[in-house]
């Protein structure tokens, strides 16, 4: 099998050396038929730069007569990136080709893309034409491009497809015409990597002038088979692979660079070249890409994917924690991802969350965190994930207190609906452990619930401010409920000074986060009230604290 091995000279196109392949990234043609995915002027050209800082060799940045748009992308794209190619699409006619030359006037490195349909359903449906019709038209658009530019590709259309004999004809033909890269595409997706690999295999071993362009592999997805394609094709001698930032473009899309590029890196035992993209930059454009785009990244995406880097099992997590070859191949700081993402779920262990917790800069003492850990398990039997926010907010409930808790909120219960009266019960755990339930309506369940705490608790107050916050996205977001309780009776208190007392909590049920919060707003009053009674005052007398009390007279119902 003939493998080209040129070195790289001062020439217009970039051609492979021993050990090198060249990537040819096309997001802003192909990858922008994916529906949806369309991108102005502005857009492109800041895609395209950031395909320049990675290290891409080749950037196809349009169709320039398909509309006016593209060509004024192409133009400026042609004028601003000066370290890689920049290449335009036609198709096999003088006129698309000098709207090309045209766009590409200001490139420092300028090519011309042209092609046609080799495989016959191509050929007799879509061209209408023969074979040897077909071939003649190939040889004339590469000469007549040639003659514009010194950096000609053509694409074989459908080449998956094709009688590979037949395919070998063309090859010659376009590469004796002044071609100097050869795109063999599986526009359908249809080849297996067997198949392609030997397709590959097979130019180089019978065309005779092979030697003389790259050959270049252009693979979509439609079987999920893209990436595997342009492996095995890169195997069997293809030095040119063309790409897409996510995989995106027409129907499943196209060979995803990311993947390309890290199974090269990663598998450096398989594959004989590498290429020349700086990988701290994967991560970054796919975000870039996905943004303009509009386009999502799947979260199982290989490589880039919000779950390529993230362990939610407690026994990947520990062995991760322990040794990141355990579970990955990839260090994702490699494809400019920060770290691992440790995922704490319902089935994550005590290791993961105590390492989380750690990099949020919480040091917390056994009790502490056990009591983090039992509301941790609580809220993530309610939601899939429980992320950064949710923790920051468990924390806030059950470590940050700084005052005793008189009352404790163990259940509230809520029944409404719009044909129903709201009503709720509440059972809290009084200050010598008893515990006491109570019920009442309201214009509303929240209403219902603080009704029923008051009955319980008996403490005057007035709530002057209560506001909710999504701390998370999603169904099952954790929601924040913050208050403020204007609290003293003028009477009772003899005085008392009036003050304003905030409660927080967070749950994803809003009705629980509502109760949480206003028991904690009564409990910093109760403890502030016991210690403005410990201090002698005028009017309180000898300032001597009241007996306790059992709330409202009631009497526990249920003994400690």
């Amino acid at each position: 099998m003939k493998e080209t091995e040129t070195t790289v000279s001062g020439g217009e196109s970039p051609v492979p050396i021993a050990g090198r392949v060249v990537v040819f990234d096309t997001t802003l043609r192909d990858g922008e038929q994916s529906p949806g995915a369309a991108l102005n002027v502005h857009e492109k050209v800041e895609i395209a730069h950031a395909l320049e800082d990675m290290g891409v060799d080749v950037i196809e940045a349009g169709f320039p007569i398909s509309s006016p748009g593209d060509f004024r992308a192409v133009q400026r794209i042609s004028r601003e990136i000066r370290n890689c190619t920049v290449c335009g699409l036609t198709r096999a006619n003088r006129k698309d080709i000098d709207a090309a030359a045209e766009a590409l006037r200001g490139a420092a490195r300028p090519r011309i893309h042209t092609g046609l349909g080799v495989s016959d359903v191509h050929i007799r449906h879509k061209l209408r034409t023969t074979r040897e019709e077909a071939l003649v038209r190939a040889v004339e658009a590469v000469r007549y491009a040639r003659n514009l530019v010194g950096d000609v590709q053509y694409y074989a259309e459908d080449a998956g497809r094709a009688e590979p004999a037949y395919l070998y004809r063309v090859v010659e033909a376009v590469i004796d015409a002044g071609a100097t890269v050869v795109n063999i595409p599986d526009t359908t997706g249809y080849a297996t990597p067997e198949e392609f690999g030997a397709l590959i295999g097979g130019i180089l071993d019978n065309v005779p002038n092979a030697g003389g362009a790259t050959i270049s592999v252009h693979c979509h997805n439609d079987l999920g088979m893209a990436t595997a394609n342009t492996l095995a094709a890169v195997r069997a001698g293809a030095r040119q692979v063309e790409v897409t930032v996510n995989g995106i473009g027409e129907r499943a899309g196209n060979c995803s660079l990311e993947e390309v590029v890290m199974a090269l890196a990663t598998r450096r035992d398989t594959f004989p070249v590498q290429t020349g993209i700086d990988p701290r930059r994967i991560y970054p454009i796919s975000r870039l890409v996905s943004q303009l785009t509009g386009v999502p990244v799947q979260p199982n995406k290989a490589i880039v994917g919000a779950n390529a880097f993230a362990h939610s099992s407690g026994i990947h997590q520990d062995g991760v924690l322990k040794e990141r070859a355990t579970y990955e191949i990839i260090d994702p700081r490699d494809v400019g991802v920060p770290d691992s993402e440790i995922v704490l779920s319902a089935r994550s262990g005590r290791a993961g969350l105590r390492h989380r917790l750690g990099e949020l800069g919480y040091d917390l003492d056994e009790e502490q965190f056990e009591k983090v850990y039992e509301r941790f398990l609580a809220v993530a039997d309610k939601k899939k994930t429980v992320d950064t926010r949710d923790l920051e907010a468990i924390v806030a409930d059950e470590v940050q207190v700084f005052f005793a808790e008189t009352f404790h909120l163990e259940q509230v219960q809520v029944s409404c609906g719009d044909r129903s009266i709201p009503t709720a019960t509440v059972r809290i755990r009084g200050p010598e452990d008893q515990l006491f339930c109570d019920a009442d309506h309201g214009a509303g369940p929240v209403d219902a619930v603080y009704r029923a705490i008051n009955r319980v608790i008996g403490e005057p107050n007035e709530l002057i401010e209560f506001s909710i916050q999504a701390v998370t996205e999603g169904i099952d977001a954790v929601g924040r409920v913050t208050i403020r309780i204007q609290a003293g009776d003028p009477v009772r208190d003899n005085g008392y000074e009036r003050r304003v007392f905030s409660g927080r909590a967070s749950d994803t049920d809003i009705v629980v986060a509502a109760a949480k919060a206003y028991m904690f707003a009564l409990n910093r009053l109760i403890a502030a009230r016991r210690e403005a009674e410990a201090q002698p005052s005028p009017g309180r007398g000898n300032g001597q604290p009241g007996a306790e009390r059992h709330p409202e007279g009631k009497e526990p119902v249920e003994a400690a």
